[in-house]
């Protein structure tokens, strides 16, 4: 793939910069932070473009939080100009770093995304009939950074903008020279472009039929388990020697009929279901908007939205029957105890029972 050059002088065109300022501010009008920007728009601009020219406009301020989507993550958000910034950058080199990656790669793209990755592995597993699964451990926190610009200096040839690369890699360490930042635009694209040495070897390789990657979930298909177990142990070679990365758990091989645990889902050839975790979290969820929605603190329209919102991801799936019966039992349930207890379900049950009545004598 040839490098590409003068990219800087399209970043700091005036028409990108102002592009730039329209995705970073959308739907964040309101955030204090943008109306002091746009107080001072003019100069925030020049001083956004002769930042970028000489590589010392201010990155890195991240303010970090954690959240709980299941596991417990740490998101560092950039302040709004850095955020200005990244768009400004990834505008004019998203397309680039889009051009190196394979068609069945799913995370950070225009009109892909997870459903269409479900989707795609739903038709594979119609097709194979056995599959290997497997992810990168801490994927975020291990990404080697000598690695990933050498990675981007075989597509940019821009001096300034590869200082730009290592400037923004320089911010954010979890290891001396390891890890990206959860909740930046150009780390996740990084991220996603720095398996693409993987994506290209494996449909290289002739030994798979079929390949779907979400970011760093990766599931193979093919039609015998013996060179499937062989391809394995190729892969953690090369993501040792060539990406510096290692398997998060052993990979998982089996029959595609038996169905396998992908982005939320239970899939199963040509259709999937929803998973038990995505369940427990569908039922926790609607039940939590119930509890609010009987004490008074949600509307009614507040909570016809918020349930509307939940299965919104449930009915890209075969859920309905799940669906209903869950909508169904949210009036039947006892209020003196939470969900998840069923030793007060059977408490409640031994109360009711009769007492005093004489059991019937067992024949010896």
């Amino acid at each position: 793939m040839k490098r590409q050059g003068h990219l800087m002088e399209q970043i700091v065109e005036r028409n990108n910069l102002e592009e730039a300022f329209c995705l970073a501010a959308r739907s964040k009008r309101d955030r204090q932070e943008v109306w002091a920007f746009m107080r001072d728009f003019q100069s925030e601009m020049e001083r956004l473009r002769e930042g970028l020219l000489a590589v010392d406009y201010p990155v890195g301020a991240f303010r970090r939080f954690m959240i709980r989507d299941p596991k417990l993550r740490e998101i560092n958000a950039a302040p709004f100009r850095e955020r200005v910034l990244h768009q400004a950058i990834m505008l004019v080199c998203g397309p680039i770093l889009e051009r190196s990656l394979v068609f069945d790669t799913y995370a950070c793209r225009k009109g892909k995304g997870q459903w269409a990755a479900i989707r795609r592995a739903e038709r594979f597993s119609d097709k194979s009939e056995y599959f290997l699964k497997f992810d990168i451990r801490k994927y975020f926190d291990s990404i080697h950074h000598e690695t990933l610009k050498a990675q981007l200096g075989r597509q940019f040839k821009d001096p300034v903008l590869l200082a730009w690369f290592d400037r923004i890699l320089c911010t954010y360490q979890t290891k001396p020279g390891r890890g990206l930042p959860i909740g930046s635009l150009i780390s996740q694209h990084l991220a996603n472009v720095y398996l693409s040495p993987l994506d290209h070897w494996l449909q290289g390789s002739g030994q798979v039929q079929s390949i779907v990657r979400y970011m760093d979930d990766v599931v193979v298909w093919g039609h015998d388990s013996g060179d499937l177990k062989r391809l394995e142990s190729e892969v953690r070679s090369f993501l040792i020697e060539w990406l510096q990365l290692t398997f998060k758990e052993s990979p998982y091989i089996n029959r595609t009929r038996h169905g396998m645990d992908f982005l939320g889902c239970r899939v199963f050839p040509g259709y999937s279901v929803l998973n038990r975790r995505s369940r427990y979290r569908f039922r926790k969820k609607v039940r939590h908007l119930h509890m609010r929605s009987a004490v008074g603190s949600l509307s009614e329209l507040e909570l016809q939205q918020g349930l509307q919102a939940l299965t919104a991801f449930t009915q890209q799936t075969r859920s309905w029957h799940f669906r209903k019966r869950m909508l169904d039992d949210l009036g039947n349930e006892p209020e003196w105890h939470e969900p998840g207890e069923p030793w007060r379900q059977l408490e409640q049950q031994r109360q009711e029972l009769p007492v005093g009545e004489p059991q019937q004598e067992q024949a010896r």
